[in-house]
Formats: structure tokens, sequence, C-alpha cells
């Protein structure tokens, strides 16, 4: 398949959020990608459930949430009830994850598994039958326009083998530092989907960024 361009809205503006997403909706990006933080799990706070609401209400785009929050099992209705449509909990945050994961897909999203920088790929080897997503970090969680952490090349290729060896259907998604001058080697690597957000937010063109992140 060709590979998927999220676009972050963590970078985009919040006094005109109507206006980027209506961008979004028009170009050729696949997803919106959202990014919840509660402050405890990482230092910052973005947004919640009546936020999600009001852009579900103007978008047909999939709603691919990152959860970088403690407990995120006992939020889980809640964001099906907002509208997203695939969702991404921590690794490091989830105590019990394999049942986390079961019951977001049984109330009929898409579940993905985030791991952090510092976290092996290893971690994961026993959940990666039951998964739709798995998110690498490729910076440290918890804001945006930070700079790509150079050793997220081989936890790609070691992902990709994982993946492919273990028959797993789950995609790789990245997060983090993603540009116009890495992103066709780390579609090479392996990578499926792309979550992007200064690149296209800082643009004097986002809608034409977009289009050539796709084209890469």
């Amino acid at each position: 398949m060709s590979h998927l361009i999220a676009p972050s809205i963590l970078t985009a503006s919040f006094l005109e959020l109507g206006k980027e997403i209506d961008m979004i909706n028009k170009s050729e990006a696949d997803w919106i990608h959202l990014d919840i933080m509660d402050g405890v799990f990482v230092p910052n706070l973005t947004f919640g459930f009546h936020v999600i609401r009001q852009m579900r209400k103007i978008t047909d785009k999939p709603l691919d949430t990152h959860l970088m929050i403690v407990e995120p099992e006992k939020h889980l209705e809640e964001f099906r009830k907002s509208g997203v449509d695939k969702l991404t909990v921590h690794y490091e945050a989830c105590p019990n994850l394999a049942e986390t994961v079961r019951a977001i897909k049984s109330l009929g999203m898409s579940a993905g598994v985030a791991i952090s920088p510092d976290t092996p790929t290893s971690v994961l080897a026993d959940i990666l039958p039951e998964l739709d997503l798995v998110l690498n970090m490729t910076v440290h969680p918890g804001y945006g326009a930070q700079k790509f952490i150079k050793h997220s090349w081989e936890k790609i290729r070691q992902l990709r083998q994982m993946i492919d060896n273990s028959g797993s259907n789950a995609i790789i998604q990245i997060d983090g530092g993603v540009g116009l001058g890495n992103i066709g080697g780390l579609r090479d690597a392996g990578v499926d989907c792309f979550v992007v957000g200064n690149t296209i937010f800082a643009s004097d063109d986002p809608y034409e960024t977009i289009t050539q992140l796709k084209s890469l």
C-alpha cells in the first residue's frame, strides 16, 4: 500500500483550528492525528473530549488518537463516543496491556500500542498479533517540533522484521522529526504511516507540503 500521512493537530493553530482541518480535508492526507496528554504521563497538557467531538463534526478523515495519559483504560468508551476511529495507548502506561488492547477493539476502534524511544521493540513480541498499529516514537513524547532520534532507524528495522515474522497485520507508524528529507528513507526502512506536525503546519503552503510528503 502507499504510505499514509497523518497531520498532527498538536502543531496546528488552535486559533484557526476549523481552517486547519478544512485544509486537511481537501488535502491528500489520510488521517488526522490527535495527541492527548494529561500532564502526568508527559509534562504537557493538550485537549479533551469536547474538542475531539467538535473536530469529528467537521471531518470524515479517520481520527487517529494517541493517548499519552495514565490509566487510559478508564476512558476508552468516552473516546469511542467522541468519534475516535483509531486509539493508541502507551506500553509504558498500561500494566494490563493485552486487556486494554482487547477492550479498544471490542468498542469497534482500531488498536495501537506506542513505545517511547528508550523502550525496546522486544516488549511487543507477545502482543503483536493482536495489534492494528505500532507507533514507534522517534522523539520523546510530550512536545512537538523535536529532532528525529537517530537510533530510531534500527528500531524501525527491528519492528519491520518482528511484524513480518509474526504474521501480524499491524502497520508501523512513527511520530517525530519526519520531514521531506527523510520520509523516503523511512518508508524504505518499513514505515507505513507518518505522523507529521511542524513540517506541515510551519510550511508556507501546508496543502502542497502534504502533497509532496505523499509523493516521496
